[in-house]
């Protein structure tokens, strides 16, 4: 049995919550930009007027990219910032927008969860075996990085369920209200 359209879903607090954690990841992605322009500034001070480049900086600058990239996704997709065909989508009426919404959702949500999956594993084992970076002389541990990844990944499959039932509630509604 459905619950009236004009009241909360029965997972109210639990939307909240993942909404609350999205948002949180998003403006911690947003930090990361700090550090990585300092690293990438001293990066081309160091090396065209010291004449010494440094063997840490691609190694931070991608991971820091890569930190803000991913943490934010889930940010992004509370927000309605996701690629999307606006042109087409915008002219649309509110259930044909859910409606679509929702079909992309059941195909993005098993993507999602394999995806995590993958990635435990990934992390795990790269946590078993203290995996370091091979690409550069710094070394640096990818562990962490790739831990962040899960965790990023996790945080946009739980926001994207809880868009998907927004949308499921959405196309419950009657036309016009």
């Amino acid at each position: 049995m459905s619950e009236a359209p004009d009241r909360p879903h029965r997972l109210s607090p639990a939307f909240t919550l993942v909404d609350r954690l999205s948002e949180l990841s998003g403006r911690a992605a947003a930090w990361l930009v700090v550090p990585l322009i300092f690293g990438v500034t001293w990066e081309v001070f160091a090396r065209y007027l010291l004449n010494s480049p440094t063997v840490w900086a691609y190694d931070l600058a991608y991971m820091l990219y890569a930190g803000m990239f991913m943490l934010g996704a889930a940010y992004a997709l509370r927000n309605g910032a996701h690629v999307r065909t606006d042109f087409l989508y915008n002219g649309w009426s509110d259930r044909r927008k859910a409606l679509a919404d929702a079909v992309g959702y059941v195909l993005f949500l098993p993507a999602l969860f394999f995806y995590l999956l993958a990635l435990g594993g990934f992390a795990l084992h790269s946590w078993q075996i203290g995996e370091r970076s091979v690409e550069s002389a710094w070394r640096p541990p990818l562990y962490p990085f790739k831990i962040m990844m899960v965790v990023a990944m996790a945080l946009l499959l739980l926001q994207a369920i809880v868009e998907f039932f927004r949308t499921l509630d959405a196309l419950r509604r009657p036309r016009g209200a």
